[in-house]
């Protein structure tokens, strides 16, 4: 089950499971993965953006995402 899903600067993603691991169906490019990571993600998911300076997680709604 989904935990969480990043996308990173370059458009990749990244996404972990509750037991941190990460499936390979849901890693690699953004438009490749984008409406399958939300249809397969449960509500209490969190995403994130990895776009700012300081390397920091931002978490923002799945619509934005």
């Amino acid at each position: 089950m989904i935990k969480i899903a990043i996308r990173f600067q370059d458009n990749t993603v990244a996404v972990f499971e509750r037991n941190g691991e990460q499936p390979p169906q849901y890693q690699g490019q953004y438009d490749e993965l984008k409406e399958r990571v939300q249809e397969d993600a449960p509500p209490d998911t969190v995403f994130a953006h990895s776009f700012t300076d300081s390397a920091e997680l931002q978490k923002v709604p799945r619509e934005e995402w």
